[in-house]
């Protein structure tokens, strides 16, 4: 791989990493304890900063700020972190927060996540793979956010919300609890609205996978007995289908949110 490109105009403080083959435009600070992977591109005035690492093909638009102390009012200068995977896609005025030791000192974003532009990534929060965060979506402290979920323009999560892998979350909606695998959540208060079959089919879930995780969804949030004796129910019925079996897992391993459920109970 070629050597790095740095215009003269970019500040590189001393210790940084810069991996091989990166391109680092004008205006560029990046601070002294950054790792930069290899083949990376940062367009102008981006700032990395913190004990930061971001994984290699990274690319990073204008005025990106990564790395930063985080927005804690208990935050005292401690060393914590922010690391980022491969290949992530990081459009203008996005920010990303380190960690804070309450919390889990590190801020962790997973391969191949796309942010587009004014999105925010809090302390704290874990993205697995495949995410992507669109317009203004705002991420609140210590959530957690399933591979492959998909966050629409100018939502607002609540802080230690999950959101399952496969999640869709429509534009401009308020999510105060956990979204389940799969699930299709809208409005302000978020409400559950049915499950994103596109994501699951775009993602190559086969028909009768879509079909076992719909009779599922709607024998859980069915009104005939209450949520637990539905999730036996359910349990009873798919007790070796894997997908199902995960959402399952989901909802009984918790968490320090409700969950978002539908506006009116499903028929059986």
């Amino acid at each position: 791989m070629s050597e790095s490109v740095i215009h003269p105009t970019a500040i590189v403080e001393d210790g940084a990493i810069i991996g091989e083959g990166c391109e680092i435009g004008p205006f560029c600070h990046i601070g002294p304890q950054v790792r930069l992977g290899a083949g990376s591109r940062l367009r102008s005035h981006v700032v990395l900063w913190g004990n930061t690492e971001i994984g290699d093909g990274a690319q990073i638009w204008p005025f990106a700020s990564l790395g930063h102390a985080p927005q804690h009012l208990k935050y005292r200068g401690e060393d914590t972190r922010l690391v980022i995977g491969r290949n992530c896609l990081v459009r203008e005025h996005v920010t990303m927060n380190a960690g804070t030791v309450q919390g889990r000192s590190e801020t962790t974003v997973g391969d191949d996540c796309a942010f587009f532009t004014g999105a925010h990534v809090a302390h704290d929060c874990v993205l697995g793979r495949n995410v992507t965060l669109i317009n203004n979506v705002m991420l609140a402290g210590h959530c957690t956010i399933g591979e492959y979920a998909t966050i629409a323009g100018g939502s607002g999560i609540h802080q230690f919300t999950r959101i399952g892998h496969h999640a869709y979350v429509g534009g401009l909606a308020a999510v105060e609890g956990d979204v389940i695998p799969f699930g299709m959540v809208l409005g302000n208060r978020a409400y559950l609205s049915g499950l994103n079959v596109i994501g699951m089919k775009r993602a190559g879930f086969g028909r009768e996978a879509v079909r076992n995780v719909r009779r599922a969804y709607r024998m859980l949030f069915s009104f005939d007995l209450t949520f637990k004796e539905n999730m036996d129910e359910v349990q009873s019925e798919f007790p070796e289908d894997p997908l199902v079996q995960d959402l399952l897992g989901f909802i009984r391993s918790g968490g320090d949110r409700a969950l978002v459920t539908p506006r009116l109970s499903l028929p059986g």
